[in-house]
């Protein structure tokens, strides 16, 4: 494990653009401690960032995952461009003929995503716990690691994440196609979900029948791993003020639901699997 994770830091790290871009990823995640300096006033209303609740134990481990997932577009462009290399540059081939076998080629750039998602994690633990610590109204231990099942998901997330990308990756070759695809897919989860069930079905909100179709797009792979976390921001009492003057409701289930572990874990499961099929059978 350790000598196959070392050819990969390597190579990640004597690639300018990777190396830039896994340096923007984890200073971008530092500068999450940065949200607590934010403050504006807009005529009556005053907003501070320290005092708005954000930063309360436990909603911060919720709230700080949240954010900081949607970074993780930085280390899936590495991914990416980390195998499309591969076959660019022939150092595939060249590992291949040095007595690497095909499970440990792949074996090193699962590592590689273990560890970046593990780092993460850890650092976004670290911020968190700082922030709470500094800024939170509740400081008993009880309450500080309670809901620590945000940062498993926010784990789970980018393993799975960063697999689809790896599996992609192998698939088509060229990192700007995979990119590109990784993009067409997300939004045809969404588009495709919203014409088949308003325009195909005519769904109205007093309708019933549309349940199935919202949870064959909840089991679809993108969209599953979204449901590990959901937005944070609708739990906060100042929001829920604001929403219950206009006459809206949230009922949301904040907490990370065992069903989409499953289902995320299915697909990290089937990406890895895939992506052992496409080297073990394709002519390198």
């Amino acid at each position: 494990m350790k000598r196959l994770l070392s050819i990969e830091l390597q190579k990640i790290w004597q690639n300018r653009a990777s190396k830039v871009l896994t340096i923007i990823y984890f200073l971008s995640l530092t500068l999450l401690a940065s949200i607590a300096l934010i403050e504006f006033d807009f005529g009556p209303f005053k907003f501070k960032a320290a005092d708005s609740g954000f930063f309360n134990f436990p909603y911060i481990w919720h709230f700080t995952t949240y954010v900081a997932s949607w970074l993780k577009i930085f280390l899936a462009v590495i991914i990416v461009s980390m195998v499309a290399n591969e076959y660019s540059y022939g150092t595939l081939k060249q590992n291949l003929i040095d007595g690497m076998s095909k499970k440990e080629f792949l074996l090193s750039k699962i590592y590689t995503i273990l560890l970046f998602s593990l780092v993460s994690t850890l650092l976004v633990f670290g911020i968190s716990l700082i922030l709470g610590l500094k800024y939170s109204s509740f400081t008993e231990v009880s309450i500080i690691f309670s809901d620590l099942e945000y940062l498993f998901a926010y784990f789970l997330k980018h393993v799975a994440f960063f697999s689809f990308c790896l599996f992609l990756a192998l698939l088509i070759k060229r990192s700007a196609f995979t990119l590109g695809f990784i993009f067409v897919w997300f939004l045809g989860e969404n588009i495709g979900h919203a014409i088949l069930k308003y325009k195909i079905l005519g769904y109205k909100p007093k309708d019933k029948d549309t349940v199935v179709i919202d949870w064959v797009k909840d089991a679809l792979p993108l969209e599953s791993m979204s449901n590990l976390i959901v937005e944070p921001f609708s739990r906060l009492n100042f929001i829920k003020s604001i929403t219950n003057t206009v006459g809206a409701n949230f009922e949301n289930n904040y907490a990370v639901q065992p069903i989409f572990i499953g289902i995320v874990l299915f697909w990290t499961s089937l990406f890895l699997i895939l992506s052992y099929r496409i080297l073990k059978k394709r002519d390198l």
